[in-house]
C-alpha cells in the first residue's frame, strides 16, 4: 500500500529493524536508517507522496496529533509492533502542559534534524541531585489512548549532558534514557523521528518541576483532511529550506 517512496521506506525500515536485535545494535541501526530517510530531498519526496494520499492516510491520521511538549507529531509510516516513523514539527515557544518535563520512552529511538535546531538535556536519577521534581508513571488509556499520569512521589535528578543538534545531526537513545528537548530557534524545526518496537515498555517515567499534572491529558488525533494538509504544509516548508 503506497507509492514508490512509501514502499522504499517500508522496505528499508523492515530490513534494518525487523527481527531480534540487542538494544545497542537496534539503536545504531535506527540512527543509520533515520539519517538516510531524513535527507531533505528524500524526506521531501516521501512527504509529498503521502500528502497526495498514498500510504495509509486514515490510519496515520488517527495516530497524529499536537503533542503537549510543543510539536506536531505526524505519523508517516506505521510498522506496527516493529517501528513507527514520524515527522515532528517543532514550534518555538509552543507547549504549555509538560513544557519542562523530563521523560523517557517505551522503546529505543533515533531522530534526524532536517531543518532548524534542537537543544537537549540528559538526566539521571541521583540522591542529592540538584534538580527537584515530581515523578509520574505515564501510560496510555485503553480506549482513548489519552495520556494517564499517576504520581509516584518526589525525586531528585542530576543533569549529565547538554547538547545542541543542528540540521544534519542525528541522535539515538535507549528506551530508559531520561531527557528533554525543545526547539532552539525562532524558526520551525523539523525532525524525523523513528521509534522502534522491540521490547516496548508499558509505561514511561515523567519528571516535572513545573507543578502538579492533571491525571489525564487528552490526545486529540487529526482528521484525515487536517493530516493531509499538515503533510502538504510540511512539504512546502522542506522545499523552502
Amino acid at each position: 500500500m503506497g507509492g514508490r517512496q512509501v514502499l522504499a521506506a517500508r522496505r528499508l525500515l523492515a530490513e534494518a529493524l525487523d527481527g531480534e536485535l540487542p538494544e545497542h545494535e537496534r539503536v545504531l541501526a535506527a540512527r543509520s536508517v533515520v539519517a538516510e530517510l531524513g535527507s531533505p530531498d528524500r524526506l521531501l519526496e516521501l512527504t509529498a507522496e503521502l500528502a497526495s494520499g498514498e500510504g495509509d492516510p486514515e490510519g496515520c491520521a488517527r495516530l497524529s496529533y499536537r503533542h503537549v511538549l510543543g510539536f506536531d507529531k505526524l505519523l508517516l509510516i506505521d510498522g506496527g509492533p516493529h517501528h513507527m516513523l514520524r515527522a515532528h514539527l517543532w514550534h518555538a515557544g509552543r507547549g504549555v502542559i509538560g513544557k519542562e518535563d523530563i521523560h523517557n520512552h517505551r522503546s529505543p529511538l533515533a531522530s534526524y534534524v532536517v531543518r532548524g535546531r534542537l537543544a537537549m538535556e540528559l538526566y539521571a536519577p541521583r540522591e542529592g541531585g540538584s534538580v527537584e521534581a515530581d515523578r509520574y508513571r505515564e501510560s496510555l488509556a485503553d480506549e482513548s489512548a489519552d495520556w494517564l499520569l499517576e504520581p509516584t512521589g518526589p525525586a531528585r535528578l542530576h543533569l549529565t549532558q547538554v547538547a545542541e543538534y543542528a540540521a544534519g545531526s542525528t541522535y539515538a537513545l535507549p528506551a530508559h534514557t531520561l531527557h528533554r528537548a525543545w526547539c532552539d530557534t525562532a524558526e520551525p524545526t523539523v525532525t524525523l523521528f523513528l521509534e522502534t518496537g522491540s521490547g516496548r515498555r508499558q509505561h514511561t517515567d515523567v519528571f516535572t518541576a513545573a507543578g502538579p499534572h492533571p491525571g489525564s491529558v487528552p490526545k486529540v488525533p487529526l482528521d484525515v483532511a487536517d493530516y493531509l494538509a499538515e503533510l502538504d504544509a510540511l512539504a512546502e516548508l522542506l522545499r523552502s529550506s
